[in-house]
């Protein structure tokens, strides 16, 4: 299995993406890495491994880049290198911890979408208070959908989360204001009787307050309303930890409180911290294409590639693409 990763995309990078993969290369015996890069800014992070080839690039997709147009232009780019060589079949997938719409972009250009995708979705694992989690799709790959476009969502989710996550039947969520079957607006109402007659486990209509408390394995929404959950809950997170920091700091009573109480903070903060699932998978596309988080470390780093190596093995693409085929479930 030969998995190409993108060493110059993400805010620590090259080192912690290099780091990252050696951690992967250490851990899994049947996986080839390409890593991408420019040579120069890499080389003091690298060390010569039998499975590990390394491709130089003189160009680098910024996060301040036009998506579209680096990828067009920036023919030399890391990430652009990395997604040609997964359209050529000589990986079988990528990671990038880069910029997303660019990574996006090359996805869709590069790579290409499965017969039957209408669009690809940004799909992310995100945390539950039992430790679950659940995954969440249009993460902003596209800011509007059709109905039709929630139920290749709710098939592709699906299956990720029995292949790859391990869910059996896993339950599928449709994000809206209110349980009840009429609730929402016009996208919500048009996709709840499509996404009854999907080859899926609907379980009908859920609420945003629920979705940390695990109420469903997979939900489903468009990309805009998802983008803001995910920033909501990310920016939820930062700031209750650093409010509880600011308590734990006020006295000196309550800063031996914090000292015999730092690991179990630590241990909570992770359990919010969606890197530890991995990265966001782009769904619907003919290869996996991975978005590591953009600020990841090696771990974060390694749980993509982890995340990816399942993928491939349990042939999710492949999967989806015979089930939207079987079902017609898009549309002519």
């Amino acid at each position: 299995m030969k998995i190409a990763v993108d060493a110059m995309g993400g805010d620590n990078a090259p080192k912690e993406i290099i780091a990252g993969v050696y951690k992967a290369l250490e851990e899994f015996s049947d996986i080839e890495i390409q890593l991408f890069g420019h040579q120069e800014k890499m080389q003091e992070f690298l060390k010569e491994h039998e499975r590990l080839t390394i491709v130089h690039c003189e160009e680098v997709i910024e996060s301040e880049d036009d998506p579209v147009r680096s990828v067009k232009r920036k023919k030399d780019a890391s990430m652009v290198r990395m997604a040609q060589s997964v359209k050529d079949g000589q990986a079988d997938a990528c990671v990038s911890a880069g910029n997303t719409g660019a990574l996006m972009s090359a996805g869709l250009f590069i790579v290409g979408r499965i017969e039957g995708v209408d669009r690809p979705a940004l799909a992310p694992t995100l945390p539950t208070i039992d430790g679950k989690g659940f995954v969440m799709l249009d993460m902003g790959a596209n800011a509007e959908a059709r109905p039709e476009h929630l139920v290749q969502y709710a098939v592709m989710g699906s299956i990720y989360a029995e292949k790859v996550r391990g869910i059996q039947n896993p339950t599928v969520g449709l994000l809206n204001i209110g349980t009840e079957e009429k609730k929402g607006n016009d996208l919500t109402k048009a996709a709840f009787p499509l996404l009854k007659e999907a080859p899926v486990n609907f379980i009908g209509n859920v609420e945003s307050r629920d979705l940390l408390n695990g109420v469903a394995d997979v939900v489903v929404t468009d990309g805009f309303t998802g983008n803001m959950v995910l920033k909501t809950i990310e920016g939820t997170a930062m700031n209750v930890f650093s409010m509880i920091k600011d308590v734990f700091m006020t006295s000196a009573k309550t800063k031996v409180a914090a000292f015999l109480v730092k690991d179990n903070i630590k241990g909570l903060k992770g359990m919010l911290d969606y890197s530890e699932y991995g990265g966001a998978g782009l769904f619907g596309l003919k290869a996996p294409v991975i978005k590591a988080h953009g600020s990841s470390n090696a771990t974060a780093l390694f749980n993509a590639i982890r995340q990816t190596r399942t993928m491939v093995e349990f042939d999710v693409t492949g999967t989806i693409y015979s089930t939207l085929k079987k079902e017609t479930l898009h549309e002519d």
